[in-house]
């Protein structure tokens, strides 16, 4: 396999998708399907969450794959955080109830926490923290993006991945899961991020 252009600091297959829709002709001379891949495809090594923010746990994986593969690496930190709970689970969000990447356990675990709220306090908001980091610590570049919502009582919707199916975009009347891909990218938290790094990505890439 050639060596890629851009890893993204994950092995989450739906991020990647996303990642690659969102780059796919933003780029001259990149292939999506084939310069930009996941931590699994160059076996890298899981990177310790130790960070207490979005954005320091999105530096810490986009620096530690840099390094590790030799090539500019993206990583974002990214989850839910609920009014109600302070923002929480915020960083904890993908392991909510304890076991990481749990999803139906962190979304059952989360509505039952919430079964009592009424509708007027289930507001929530997705983030996310992205940082496009080069091996040698020239590049860091930091982009945000929140996508406000309300929470469901229940999941709606096959697509998306965790807390997709029971938080409705305001506006709309459908979960997240419920979007198409190009709907909820046009919209994300994590759209919005990756889309704020473009030029970044861009720059280094040219």
């Amino acid at each position: 396999m050639a060596a890629p252009k851009l890893v993204l600091a994950t092995h989450n297959q739906g991020k990647l998708r996303e990642l690659r829709e969102l780059l796919r002709g933003q780029v001259p001379g990149l292939d999506v399907d084939t310069d930009v891949v996941d931590a699994g495809a160059i076996q890298a090594p899981d990177v310790a969450e130790t960070g207490v923010t979005f954005a320091e746990n999105a530096r810490l994986k986009a620096h530690a794959v840099a390094q590790f593969s030799g090539a500019l690496a993206i990583a974002d930190d990214s989850g839910l955080a609920v009014d109600v709970l302070g923002g929480a689970p915020g960083i904890f969000s993908a392991r909510w109830a304890g076991k990481h990447g749990d999803d139906a356990a962190n979304l059952n675990l989360l509505l039952a926490q919430l079964g009592d709220i009424g509708e007027e306090h289930r507001g929530a908001q997705f983030v996310c923290a992205a940082v496009l980091a080069s091996p040698d610590g020239s590049i860091d570049a930091l982009e945000e993006g929140a996508l406000r919502g309300t929470l469901l009582r229940e999941p709606r919707g096959e697509g998306g991945f965790g807390y997709d199916p029971i938080l409705q975009p305001l506006g709309l009347e459908k979960s997240c899961a419920e979007l198409t891909s190009a709907e909820k990218n046009a919209i994300s938290h994590r759209g919005q991020a990756f889309r704020a790094l473009l030029p970044h990505i861009i720059k280094a890439l040219s």
